[in-house]
């Protein structure tokens, strides 16, 4: 009969699976409770991956604890007041992990109520968009276990969450593989969708995280967060940063209170297995799920009787994490991930694709250019552009000039910099500032980006993202430190390297994005003149003057056409970490902001697509949406003044992502096609701007106008304007 059901024309193949996986919980059902079903014979185990290590299981009540909100609620969550250890010097693991929770949940979304927290997403909607008077708090079990290579080095770390309201029946899972340089509860907002659906989420690093090693202490974090001497940790260390080439004393006494991170310093560049380790976190999950749920032999042994064919599995997240779920289902030859629902993806694509993107019938500057190719040039200009007159409004300006900020000065010296080494022209600021502005159009920005260069700027987004990159693509080590830069807390009143805070350091794994600045760390111009100081508020040596260390800006940019080792290294680097372009006929919907400023459309998602069907044809399945008034940094919708009345949040079309995805696997229905979401920005004044309203964001359009149709047509890549 199931081999009837699997071949009968109204079921994708799906469906079938469902039907299978149906069939299955009936007969866990038939044989009582899900923790006592029995099987006759040990004849299908359910074996631990060989990769994963020692796994730790905890159970969440669903009132004093959970696995969504960490027994916070949606209130606690979007309270302001984060809930601190009570000795915030010695945090407990339980302490750290709702930190954790609250810390990325806040970092991924915008949790004011006007900006659609509470009413069109949030714990206490439901799977169905209802608003309920419930906290959302989800009751279930965790899987917690490093994931490593033999070496004891490698310690990735892999979390599954099983909801107690998991249904064996439609059996279903989504990877949420951590957003930028995050931890392991990283893409906690994207797992939300999951677990209201009563599906499992796999979680995982990637290889990156939070907590750094510090180095003048010599300690490192545990899987859990918790803080014990590199010693003691011996291979249980999440992160302790290699000194091949010199020694810790060595090095401390040269450069002291620096601190070691994982995705910059492990000189393992993880980035080229985020598709790896977003394939190990399913595949311990679908173990876990197994050992939540799976038959029992009579003697005693748990069978693997729900496997990846009876599993729905999406793979999803946002920005890196985004890349990683793509990177996955390009590499899946075992049919492990059926579909993909992503947003921002990072996509480094080869520079030889063919592709051509087009908008509104005129091709654009530039298109296809991977990550660090593209961050090092925003590292160089943005700065400058926060002094242009059209930009006089953009959120973040008027915070230059602020005492406590002091970064108009160093804008002008940068402008004036940029313009003495050719980079820009004009004979003042305000023209300098716009031809950096034009620099950055031709370099493929789209114009809807132009008022969000000011503030990413000013809270050093293209420098962060520039330095860890750099460090993670060649391989370089802490004691490197590559062209002059390395990470350190600074002193409260002076701008200079300082042993980090005990209560900081502490929570980092909760606190941190491991990519620094942030939480305290700060990046360091070790070259500059008077000595290591605060990397935006030093100076270049080549000409002692305070211009945000643009000679650190052009050396990061240098290491990717010269021709020396360290340059070497970067370029093979990132040769590890291009796209195929080929998902293997996985139905698809990427989402992504027109006025991305990060990873701008026409070096990301727009020519993926187009790669997509040229490596696929007729059996490519992927849709893309580029949402207008769409940029990459939801939670700044809410916390920086002028985004509220400008953007929309994108986590609203991840969720309509997966959904259609979903929807597609489990009951055959088509998925929208390619194309333009036009929102409705809120308007109004800014902070707080009016409340967000669901015709703000309309729907994806089943059979969209011309006027808003993306298409591939041959190598070409045409986007509406």
């Amino acid at each position: 009969m199931l081999r009837g059901l699997a071949g009968h024309s109204g079921l994708t193949r799906y469906g079938a699976r469902l039907a299978l996986a149906g069939a299955a919980g009936l007969l866990l059902a038939a044989c009582g409770s899900s923790d006592n079903n029995t099987s006759s014979g040990n004849t299908n185990p359910n074996t631990k991956p060989a990769n994963i290590g020692t796994v730790t299981i905890k159970t969440y009540d669903g009132n004093t604890d959970d696995l969504l909100t960490a027994g916070l609620g949606k209130d606690g969550l979007g309270s302001a007041t984060a809930p601190l250890p009570l000795n915030p010097a010695a945090p407990t693991a339980a302490e750290l992990r709702r930190y954790a929770i609250y810390t990325n949940y806040r970092a991924l979304v915008d949790t004011t109520a006007g900006g659609g927290y509470g009413s069109l997403y949030g714990p206490n909607v439901d799977a169905q968009g209802s608003i309920t008077t419930g906290q959302g708090k989800v009751a279930g079990r965790e899987y917690l276990a490093f994931s490593d290579d033999g070496s004891g080095q490698q310690n990735v770390t892999m979390l599954v969450q099983i909801p107690d309201s998991f249904n064996v029946a439609k059996p279903c899972l989504i990877t949420a593989t951590s957003s930028g340089s995050r931890g392991v509860y990283g893409a906690i907002s994207t797992g939300e969708w999951a677990l209201k659906r009563g599906c499992a989420v796999a979680y995982t690093d990637k290889g990156t995280g939070a907590a750094p090693h510090d180095l003048d202490t010599d300690t490192v974090a545990l899987i859990d967060g918790t803080r014990t001497s590199r010693a003691a940790a011996g291979a249980n260390a999440q992160f302790a940063a290699p000194f091949p080439n010199t020694s810790l004393a060595a090095f401390n006494a040269l450069a002291p209170h620096r601190l070691a991170f994982k995705h910059a310093h492990s000189q393992r560049n993880p980035e080229k297995d985020w598709g790896t380790f977003t394939l190990q976190a399913a595949s311990f999950a679908i173990w876990a799920i197994n050992d939540r749920f799976g038959n029992v032999a009579t003697d005693g042994t748990r069978q693997r009787s729900l496997g990846p064919d009876k599993v729905v599995v999406i793979a999803s997240s946002v920005s890196n994490g985004g890349g990683a779920a793509i990177a996955a289902a390009e590499q899946d030859t075992q049919g492990l991930i059926d579909g993909v629902a992503v947003a921002e993806p990072n996509l480094n694509l080869p520079s030889n694709t063919g592709v051509t993107v087009t908008r509104g019938g005129v091709p654009v500057s530039l298109s296809g250019r991977p990550l660090y190719d593209y961050t090092t040039t925003a590292n160089l200009l943005q700065l400058c552009t926060s002094q242009a007159t059209a930009l006089v409004n953009a959120p973040g300006v008027a915070l230059y000039a602020l005492p406590t900020v002091g970064l108009a000065q160093p804008a002008l010296n940068r402008c004036q910099s940029l313009a003495n080494a050719g980079l820009v022209t004009g004979p003042d600021a305000a023209s300098q500032a716009a031809s950096a502005l034009q620099a950055l159009h031709a370099f493929g920005w789209e114009a809807e980006s132009d008022a969000l260069h000011p503030s990413l700027a000013l809270f050093e987004v293209a420098n962060a993202v520039s330095v860890t990159f750099a460090n993670a693509l060649a391989r370089a080590g802490v004691a490197d430190r590559l062209c002059g830069l390395s990470f350190a807390a600074t002193g409260t009143a002076v701008l200079t390297p300082a042993a980090i805070a005990p209560a900081t350091l502490n929570v980092l794994y909760a606190t941190g994005n491991g990519v620094p600045p942030a939480a305290g760390v700060q990046l360091i111009n070790d070259n500059n003149p008077g000595g290591p100081l605060r990397d935006i508020y030093s100076q270049s040596p080549s000409n002692n003057v305070a211009d945000a260390n643009l000679d650190g800006a052009r050396c990061l940019r240098g290491l990717l056409t010269g021709t020396g080792a360290q340059a070497q290294a970067l370029q093979a680097g990132l040769a590890q970490t291009l796209r195929s372009g080929n998902l293997h006929g996985k139905p698809a919907v990427i989402v992504h902001g027109r006025s991305d400023a990060l990873l701008p459309v026409n070096h990301t998602s727009r020519p993926y697509l187009g790669y997509n069907r040229l490596q696929e044809g007729s059996a490519s399945k992927l849709s893309y949406m580029e949402v207008t008034n769409g940029q990459h940094f939801d939670s700044f919708i809410g916390a920086v003044a002028g985004y509220d009345n400008r953007f929309i949040p994108l986590h609203v079309y991840l969720n309509r992502a997966l959904d259609a995805v979903y929807d597609n696997l489990a009951n055959g229905r088509a998925l929208p096609p390619s194309q333009v979401v036009r929102t409705v920005a809120r308007g109004g004044t800014a902070s707080p701007a009016p409340t967000i309203l669901p015709t703000n964001l309309p729907p994806f359009a089943a059979t969209p106008a011309d006027a808003d149709r993306i298409t591939v047509n041959g190598s070409t890549v045409e986007v509406p304007n």
